[in-house]
Parts: C-alpha cells; structure tokens; sequence
C-alpha cells in the first residue's frame, strides 16, 4: 500500500477515534469481559457481549465496511484493517455478530433484493436479531455441493417446505434466524440445483442439539428441520442458483477481520513466550528456534494478508482467500502443540471439575482450525484450480 499524505492523515485520525472510543467505553461490565469470548469460549460472558455489540451498533461501530445507505460506514480497506487491529489491541470483548455482519450482511448486499435488504439488515446492524450457518451436513462438510437437506415450495406456493440436518452449526442454539443451503432441483448436477435459504429458528420445525467439544463446550450444534418452513421470497439471489452465492459468502469470511484474529494470535505467542522464561523451556535452544519460527511466521500471515486485502475493490475476497486461511489455520494449530510442549507434562493435567488452563484449550481447539470453515484439502483444491489453472478434479 502507497496511500498519500491525505489518505495517511484521515486513516491516522481514524485510528485516533477508535482508539478513544474504546479507552472511554470498556468500562464496568465490559471491562470485566475484555478478553472473554472466541473459539472454544463462546459460552463467556454472552449476555454482556451482546449488550456490548448493542452499544458498538449505538454508537456506529458495527458494519463499516457496508455503504451508507445500509448503515455501515463505507470504511476503506485501511479503515477495517485499523478498526480490527485497535479492537484487538484493546482487548474488547469478542463479538456475537460475526455471521450476520461479515458473512450474511454483504450476501445480502451482493446478492439480496430490496425488500430483503430492507427486512434484515437493520436487524443485523443493530444487533437486534442474530444469524447461524446452514452449511455443513453429516455427508456434506468439505464436499458442500453434496448436500441432501430439500426445500420444496408448499402447495399454494407461498413457503418453502425445509427437511434434512445441517451439523457443526457454529452458536445455532443462540440464532435467530439461519441462512441454509438446500436443494430445490433434485434432477440438476450437484452443484447446481440448489438455493439459499433465509430460515426462522424459532418455529416447532427446527431442533436444535449442541454437541459437546473436546472443550467441554457447545458452540457447535446439530440442527434437525422437519418440515421447517419460510417464505417463498426468502430465497437469496436466483433459485437453484444458491452454490454461487454460498461461495460469495465463503469470500466474505476470509476478509479484512482476519488481521484482527492474528493480533489475537500474536497475544497468545506472547503469553506463551512469557511462560516459556518463566518455567526455563526457552533455555532449550529447540523450543527457542520453534518460538521465533512462530513469530517469523505470524508476521508472513501478515504480509500475506494485507497483500490480499489490496485486491479488494468490490469488497469480496476472490480465491486468494485459501492461501490465508491455509496458512493461519497450519500455524494456529501448530502453536497449540509448541504451547503445550512448553508447558510439560503439568499440561497433561486439568484442573478441579475439568477445568482447563488457557494452553490446555488452545491445544484442544485448535485442532479444528485445519478443518472449519473449510478443510485443508480444500483450500489447496482451490489453490490449484482457481489461482493455478490446474486441471480440476474429476466431479459427479
């Protein structure tokens, strides 16, 4: 980036205000949550982080990057970058407003019509109605085109008529509301035939069932729809064209907040340094080279993202995008094995009631990094066919 004076002046003057912002506002109950939330954690501190995203969208510090007349600020890609490193900085609360934010609210700009927009995107911004994804499937998770969940139109033609079952449904038990890809032409190739689904959570065909982590917690869910039903209109862009937005949605996830989450990884290779000097591991000249190849290779994360993130002129990450979350997921999970290898063999122990230590559920966690929000195998298939131009794969 080569920004000029001007752009350095106003982005300076951004960060400023960012950074008041939040020194003025993470007071009491939430300054009791900083630091509480993320993977693994959801369960901390909910009610008071949904208070808190309330008070962000108060104040307009929720959707920047939507256009104005939507809400969001038009931030510029620099602005972003600035707002997710100064919230992580400060430690502020993780948000509960991700999914609907970053993935369904620039969906629903994209590809959403008017009336659409009009219904959902207040609800998003305020933080007023909460979303979940409708994605994987028991046979359906890296392989997303295979899913079997159906959605046929009622008889009058006014709903569509939902069965099947989504699994590793990321805080489904808290949504309001659930954006689902389902099949609406069976007699189409797999990749076709299918639409997105904006879906009410709350109705007698929906049920919802956490799944206990290796963490002791549930923010996962496995979500059963029997004859759920919603709207006919609420079909986002064309029917049957639905494995074309879900890709858009995919982009979106891998976007400019990710700068944010390596300010989070870089707090915790701090914390492990320190516990590294503290119990004398870092005197082991193995564990130190492993420690600075771990920074090196956070700062790489960096460059590699802010590279990305130049080519960001329509606001949608294209497939690019897998390089990021390839390499942040390989050395997140990498981190979790060093930390536990600093803490030794008191790492094999838990506390009182399974009580675990900072460490013990890094490592545990992030051994789903490689696999959500799609597979390493995956992410190189992309690599290799949509940056590389490498034959695909043979597909049904």
């Amino acid at each position: 980036m080569d920004p000029s004076d001007a752009d350095a002046a106003r982005d300076d003057a951004f960060r400023a205000e960012i950074r008041a912002w939040l020194q003025e506002n993470l007071t009491g109950d939430f300054k009791a949550a900083r630091g509480l939330g993320g993977p693994g954690r959801e369960h901390e501190a909910f009610d008071v982080r949904v208070a808190w995203d309330r008070h962000l969208a108060a104040h307009g510090w929720t959707c920047l990057d939507w256009p104005k007349e939507y809400g969001g600020r038009a931030a510029t890609v620099a602005q972003q970058v600035i707002f997710h490193e100064e919230y992580a900085r400060a430690e502020a609360p993780t948000r509960v407003s991700h999914i609907g934010e970053q993935l369904l609210g620039p969906t629903l700009i994209a590809f959403g019509t008017e009336e659409q927009k009009r219904r959902f995107l207040p609800g998003i911004r305020d933080v007023t109605e909460l979303w979940c994804q409708g994605y994987s499937e028991p046979d359906a998770g890296s392989d997303l085109a295979n899913v079997k969940t159906t959605a046929v139109l009622s008889a009058d033609g006014t709903e569509w008529i939902l069965n099947g079952q989504k699994v590793w449904t990321s805080l489904a038990h808290l949504a309001d509301w659930c954006f689902v890809i389902a099949r609406t032409n069976p007699d189409k190739p797999k990749h076709r035939g299918l639409s997105y689904l904006l879906v009410p959570m709350d109705q007698p065909g929906v049920e919802v069932r956490p799944i206990l982590q290796l963490t002791k917690t549930s923010e996962f869910n496995e979500v059963y729809l029997t004859d759920a039903r919603t709207a006919a209109g609420d079909v986002v862009g064309d029917v049957d064209d639905g494995w074309r937005v879900a890709m858009a949605t995919l982009g979106f996830e891998r976007g400019v907040s990710t700068l944010g989450q390596q300010i989070g990884f870089r707090r915790e290779l701090d914390g492990i340094i320190a516990l590294a000097k503290a119990n004398g591991a870092a005197a082991d000249p193995l564990i130190l080279d492993r420690l600075t190849r771990a920074g090196i290779g956070l700062d790489v994360l960096r460059l590699n993202a802010l590279r990305s993130m130049t080519g960001l002129g329509d606001g949608a990450p294209g497939p690019e995008a897998s390089i990021g979350k390839l390499a942040w997921a390989r050395w997140h999970r990498d981190l979790g094995e060093l930390a536990m290898e600093i803490c030794g063999a008191a790492g094999t122990v838990t506390g009182p009631g399974y009580g675990l230590s900072e460490w013990q559920r890094l490592w545990l966690f992030s051994r789903a990094d490689t696999v959500y929000g799609g597979s390493d195998e995956i992410q190189r298939n992309v690599i290799a066919e949509r940056v590389l131009g490498l034959p695909k794969e043979p597909r049904a």
